[in-house]
C-alpha cells in the first residue's frame, strides 16, 4: 500500500473477524432470519482505507433516443432507460435510510421532472437537498461537451442551471462532474471550475497511454491549471477516473445486471458475504495502489441507472455494513464535496497539470478526433443561434422583458441542450439530431419574434416605456446563406423602399461588408443620414440558385419563388450596442455598380489581381492551387497554396483490429488529394466593394474567394456535397492552405474559443507518445482558430464554427470540413454518419456551406486580428427588414441610428460583452439586470 497508513488497519485484524464470525453465528442460532437493520452510518475514519461510495446516474440529455423520450421512458426498443424512473424511485430509495446519499447532475432532466411533482414532494425532496441526502453536482442543464463548445455557450447553459437550483433550493454546486466528454479542455478547468468556484472537477476520458503512466505515478488527481496568465486563481483539484464513470467491475446492481449480489440470508442457497466481501476489499486495495492518500472513490452507477433505485441501494447498504463489520477497510455514502473535503484534509502535495487533455484516444488506432468535424451543419446552427441569442437577450433587455408575449426563453433552452456531450458533437442517433434542431428552429422562431418588436420599439420611440404594440413590421432572413431572403426580394416599384435596420451586439462600431439578394439592377443605397453610399451589384452565382431551390424546399416545404438576379453588397458603420438604418430603392439614373465579369481559361497563361486595399492575391492560371499574398502595408508576401483532399474512412471489418471510422473516430486508411475541375472556367468579379474569385474545384467541391475594401484578411467560402460514395468508401473532406514557412512542427489552437494553446506534432507533454495515427493523433479541435508562426510572420485561420484540424506538415494548415461515412465506429451509436435530406423521392447527402478566413502578419501581430474579428465572426450583424413608401416619413419618425452605450464612449476591441439580459429571478420583487464583461488580452495567448 505504499504511503497508505492502511497497516494500522491490522492491528485488531483478528478481533474484527471474531466480531464477524459471531454475528454470522447468532443469525444461525436464532433458526428463522429476521428484518435485518444494516448499519450505515459510518463515516470518514483516520487511520483507514476510506472508501468513498457515491451513487450516481449519468443521464445523456439526448443520445440513442431524444431528450424528451429520455425523460418518459419511451422508445424503448432502442435503449432502455426512463429518467422520470430514476428520480421517483431515488426519492423513495433516500427517505428509507437518512445515511443515503445521491448525486444528480442533468437539469434539463430534473427541471422537468420538478414542474411534474406535488407540493408535497417538492418540500420532501427540499428537505433531502438541505440534509445532504441529495446533491446538485455540476448543476448546469447539461454536461457539455468540452471540445465543439464555445465558452459563451457552455457559461450560458451552465448559469442556466445553477439559476434554477439558486431559486428552488438556494444551493450553489460545489463541484465539477464532466465524466463522460471525449477529453478535456483547459477552458472547463479554469473559467467554469475555478472561476465558477468549484472546489474541485472530476472527469472521465483521458487518453489511454496518459492513464497508463498516471496509475504508475499515482498522478491521477492534479492540481490543473487550466490558463498561464491567470496563475494559481486558475488551479483546481481535479482527478480522472481509474477507467471510467462506473462502479469496479462487479460491483453493478440494476435489474437484471449479471453482478452477485450481496446475499446474506443464510437461510437460503448461494450464501456469499464474505465472498463479496472479500471482492470489495481487494478491488478497493487494487485502486488504493494508484492513488495518493487513504480516501479513493468509487462512481456507483453509469448511464441512466437506477431506475429501481432500491436494488442498488439495498447491496450498498449490505457492502457498507459488511466490510465496516470485516474491518480491513472502511466504506462509507459519500458524495464528491464529502471526497473532495477529505482530499483537501490531508494535506497531501499533488501534480501540476496544464494546457488540456486533447486528443482523446481509448486505444491505439481509436482516436477521438472525428467527431470535431462531425454533422458540421448541426455545429454552425448551434453557433448561429449562440449569437443570434446573445443579440436576441441585448434586445430584450432594452426593451424590457414583458409578463406575457415572445421571450428567449425556449432559444436558451434549446441552446442549452444542443451544447450535450452527443449534441453539437454530432455523436447522437440521426432522429435525436433532427430533435436538436427542431428544438433550435422553435426557439428562433419566438426569439425573432423578440427581436422584431424589439427593434420596432426602438425605432419607434427613444423612451421605452411607451412602447406597447409597435406598428412596424420587421421581418428576418435565416435562410440568408443560401440567397433566400423573401424580405429583400421585392418589387421596388414607384414610390416603394426596402428599409434594413442593422444591429450590432458588440461593443465597439463596426465597419462591415453587408450582402442580400435583390431582383432588381436599378438600385441605389442611402446611410441613416440620407446620404447615397456605394455599393456594388454581383451576379447570382448558379450555384447558389442551386441550393436556393433544393434547401429552401427540404426546409420550408415549399418551392421558392425564382431566384434573384444579384447579390447587393455595401457597407455598413453600426454603432456599438446599437443599430443604423440603410434605405435601398430603384435609381432614376446610376445606381449600384454593377461588378466587372472575367473569365480565365484553365488553357490561358495569364495572371490576375484581386484586393483594392493594402491586401493584394496574384492568382496564376498556370498553377489554380497557387496565389501569391502580398499586404504592402506591413510587408508580409507569401505564396499560399489551397488545396482539398480526402482521407477514405477505414473500414474494419473481416480485420484483425476492427476499429471503423464513424461520427466519433477518424481512422483514414489512405489520403486522396483533389484535382481542380480544369473544363470549368474561373470567374472573377471585380467592384468597388468586395472582389470575388469563384472556382468549381470539382463536380461537387465549389469555392469562392472574397477580398472586401479596406479588409486585410481572405474570406473563403466553401460549397462542399453531396460527397459521392457510389465506389463504397466513405470520405472525409478537408482543406489544406499551405506556406513556405519553416514553422518547427509547433501550430496553436483555440481552447473553445478562448486562450490559444501550442501544439506540437507527434508529441505530448505529459507522457512519450507512441505514434499510431500520424494524422487522427495530431488533430485537434477549433472553435476559433488556428495558427503557425516562423521567425517573422504568423499565420492564422479563424473558422465559422467548430471543426477538427491540424498543422501536418511545417508552414500548413489542414481543416476537415465535412464527412460522410458508411460504416459505424462502435462507440454506442450504432448508426452511420450518412447524413441525407430529402424532397419527395429525391434523397441526397447532405451538402455543407461553410466560411474560413485568413491572414498573415508579421511575428506578434496577430492576435489583435484573431480576438477582435473571431468575436465579430461569433456575433454576426443583426439584418432585420422592412417596406416604406413616400407616404411613410421614415426620416422624420423614426429612430434612424441607437446605441446602448453613451454616444462618446465604445469598449475596446479586446473586451466582449457576453451577458446583458433581464435576469428572470427577482431581487425584493423587481427584475434586475446584470451585465457581464469577459476580459481578453491583445496579446498572443499560449
Amino acid at each position: 500500500m505504499g504511503e497508505h497508513a492502511i497497516p494500522q488497519c491490522f492491528q485488531h485484524l483478528m478481533a474484527k473477524k471474531l466480531l464477524f464470525l459471531l454475528t454470522l453465528l447468532e443469525i444461525l442460532l436464532c433458526g428463522q432470519s429476521k428484518f435485518m437493520v444494516y448499519n450505515t452510518s459510518q463515516g470518514i475514519v483516520p487511520g483507514k482505507l476510506n472508501v468513498h461510495l457515491v451513487a450516481h446516474t449519468h443521464d445523456d440529455v439526448g443520445w440513442l433516443k431524444t431528450v424528451d423520450q429520455y425523460y418518459v421512458g419511451s422508445n424503448n426498443s432502442i435503449q432502455g432507460a426512463c429518467v422520470q424512473n430514476v428520480l421517483d424511485s431515488m426519492v423513495h430509495a433516500l427517505l428509507a435510510d437518512k445515511n443515503r446519499k445521491f448525486i444528480y447532475v442533468e437539469m434539463a432532466f430534473f427541471k422537468r421532472w420538478w414542474r411534474d411533482q406535488s407540493e408535497a414532494v417538492q418540500d420532501v425532496v427540499k428537505k433531502l437537498v438541505s440534509s445532504g441526502q441529495l446533491e446538485f453536482i455540476n448543476g448546469a442543464m447539461a454536461m457539455h461537451d468540452e471540445a465543439v463548445t464555445h465558452y459563451i455557450d457552455m457559461i450560458d447553459q451552465t448559469a442556466l442551471g445553477h439559476q434554477f437550483l439558486k431559486e428552488e433550493f438556494g444551493v450553489t454546486p460545489r463541484i465539477g462532474w464532466q465524466i463522460d466528454p471525449f477529453g478535456h479542455s483547459a477552458v472547463q478547468a479554469y473559467l467554469l471550475g475555478a472561476e465558477v468556484g468549484f472546489d474541485s472537477f472530476f472527469f472521465g476520458r483521458i487518453d489511454y497511454q496518459d492513464r497508463a503512466k498516471r496509475k504508475k505515478e499515482k498522478s491521477l488527481e492534479v492540481i490543473w491549471q487550466g490558463s498561464k496568465s491567470l496563475g494559481p486563481s486558475a488551479q483546481i483539484f481535479a482527478g480522472a477516473f481509474p477507467e471510467n464513470y462506473e462502479p469496479p467491475s462487479g460491483f453493478y446492481f440494476e435489474v437484471n445486471d449479471a453482478s452477485p449480489i450481496v446475499q446474506d440470508n443464510m437461510q437460503l442457497f448461494d450464501y456469499n458475504v464474505q465472498d463479496r466481501v472479500n471482492d470489495f476489499v481487494a478491488a478497493a486495495l487494487l485502486q488504493a495502489n494508484i492513488t495518493r492518500t487513504n480516501h479513493i472513490m468509487w462512481t456507483m452507477g453509469t448511464d441512466f441507472k437506477y431506475q429501481y433505485a432500491h436494488t442498488w441501494f439495498r447491496q450498498l447498504d449490505k457492502l457498507i455494513h459488511y466490510v465496516n463489520m470485516d474491518g480491513r477497510v472502511n466504506a462509507l455514502y459519500s458524495t464528491p464535496s464529502i471526497y473532495t473535503d477529505a482530499k483537501y484534509a490531508t494535506n497531501e502535495s499533488w501534480p501540476i497539470k496544464t494546457d488540456d487533455f486533447f486528443p482523446y484516444a481509448d486505444r491505439a488506432n481509436g482516436y477521438w478526433t472525428g467527431y470535431f468535424t462531425s454533422r458540421p451543419a448541426i455545429k454552425r446552427y448551434v453557433r448561429l443561434m449562440s449569437g443570434y441569442y446573445l443579440a436576441a437577450r441585448q434586445l430584450e433587455f432594452f426593451r424590457g422583458r414583458v409578463n406575457s408575449g415572445p421571450n428567449t426563453d425556449s432559444l436558451a433552452d434549446a441552446l442549452a441542450i444542443a451544447q450535450h456531450h452527443d449534441a453539437v458533437t454530432g455523436t447522437e442517433k440521426q432522429h435525436v439530431a433532427n430533435d436538436y434542431s427542431k428544438r433550435l428552429s422553435i426557439g428562433y422562431k419566438e426569439a425573432e419574434e423578440l427581436v422584431s418588436s424589439s427593434l420596432a420599439c426602438l425605432v419607434e420611440s427613444p423612451l421605452l416605456t411607451r412602447c406597447q404594440n409597435p406598428v412596424t413590421k420587421f421581418q428576418q432572413c435565416p435562410l440568408l446563406n443560401i440567397s433566400y431572403c423573401p424580405a429583400s426580394e421585392v418589387d421596388l416599384v414607384q414610390g416603394k423602399n426596402l428599409v434594413i435596420v442593422v444591429y450590432n451586439s458588440l461593443g465597439w462600431r463596426r465597419n462591415e461588408v453587408i450582402r442580400i439578394p435583390v431582383i432588381e439592377a436599378n438600385v441605389r443605397v442611402h446611410d441613416s443620414n440620407g446620404i447615397e453610399i456605394e455599393s456594388q451589384l454581383l451576379p447570382q452565382a448558379e450555384k447558389y440558385v442551386d441550393l436556393r431551390n433544393y434547401y429552401v424546399k427540404a426546409y420550408l416545404g415549399q418551392t421558392p419563388p425564382k431566384a434573384p438576379k444579384y447579390w447587393l453588397a455595401f457597407t455598413v458603420s453600426v454603432p456599438p450596442l446599437g443599430f443604423s438604418t440603410y434605405t435601398v430603392s430603384t435609381a432614376k439614373r446610376t445606381g449600384s455598380t454593377r461588378s466587372s465579369v472575367d473569365i480565365y481559361k484553365s488553357s490561358e497563361k495569364s495572371k490576375f489581381d484581386v484586393g483594392q486595399g493594402n491586401l493584394k492575391l496574384t492568382f496564376s492560371m498556370d498553377q489554380e492551387k497557387c496565389t501569391n499574398y502580398v499586404n504592402i502595408r506591413n510587408l508580409v508576401e507569401e505564396q499560399v497554396e489551397l488545396s482539398y483532399l480526402y482521407y477514405s474512412g477505414y473500414n474494419g471489418t473481416n480485420q484483425k483490429d476492427p476499429q471503423n471510422s464513424g461520427a466519433y473516430i477518424f481512422r483514414p486508411n489512405g489520403t486522396h488529394p483533389i484535382n481542380h475541375e480544369k473544363k470549368v472556367p474561373l470567374t472573377v468579379l471585380h467592384g468597388p466593394v468586395l472582389d470575388e474569385v469563384h472556382q468549381q474545384i470539382n463536380p461537387w467541391i465549389y469555392q469562392i474567394t472574397r477580398l472586401y475594401k479596406g479588409k486585410e484578411h481572405v474570406e473563403v467560402e466553401f460549397i462542399v456535397g453531396p460527397i459521392p460514395i457510389e465506389d463504397g468508401i466513405g470520405k472525409e473532406v478537408a482543406t489544406r492552405i499551405s506556406t513556405t514557412m519553416e514553422t518547427n512542427n509547433t501550430f496553436y489552437t483555440d481552447s473553445n474559443g478562448r486562450d490559444f494553446i501550442k501544439r506540437i506534432r507527434d508529441y505530448r507533454t505529459d507522457w512519450d507518445l507512441e505514434v499510431n495515427q500520424p494524422a487522427a493523433g495530431n488533430y485537434y479541435p477549433i472553435n476559433l482558430g488556428i495558427y503557425t508562426e516562423d521567425n517573422k510572420t504568423e499565420f492564422s485561420v479563424l473558422v465559422d464554427r467548430a471543426i477538427g484540424g491540424s498543422s501536418l506538415q511545417d508552414g500548413q494548415i489542414e481543416l476537415m470540413v465535412h464527412r460522410r461515412l458508411l460504416l459505424d465506429d462502435s462507440r454506442g451509436v450504432d448508426e452511420a454518419l450518412n447524413e441525407t435530406d430529402c424532397v419527395g423521392d429525391d434523397c441526397r447527402g447532405l451538402t455543407v456551406q461553410g466560411k474560413f478566413y485568413y491572414r498573415i502578419d508579421p511575428l506578434g501581430e496577430g492576435a489583435k486580428w484573431r480576438r477582435t474579428f473571431g468575436q465579430e465572426i461569433y456575433s454576426p450583424l443583426l439584418l432585420a427588414f422592412a417596406e416604406k413608401d413616400d407616404k411613410d416619413d421614415w426620416m422624420n419618425s423614426r429612430v434612424l441610428t441607437f446605441s446602448g452605450i453613451d454616444s462618446s464612449y465604445a469598449l475596446p476591441d479586446n473586451i466582449a460583452i457576453i451577458t446583458l439580459q433581464v435576469c428572470v429571478f427577482s431581487l425584493k420583487g423587481f427584475p434586475y439586470p446584470q451585465l457581464y464583461l469577459l476580459w481578453g488580452l491583445t496579446r498572443r495567448w499560449t
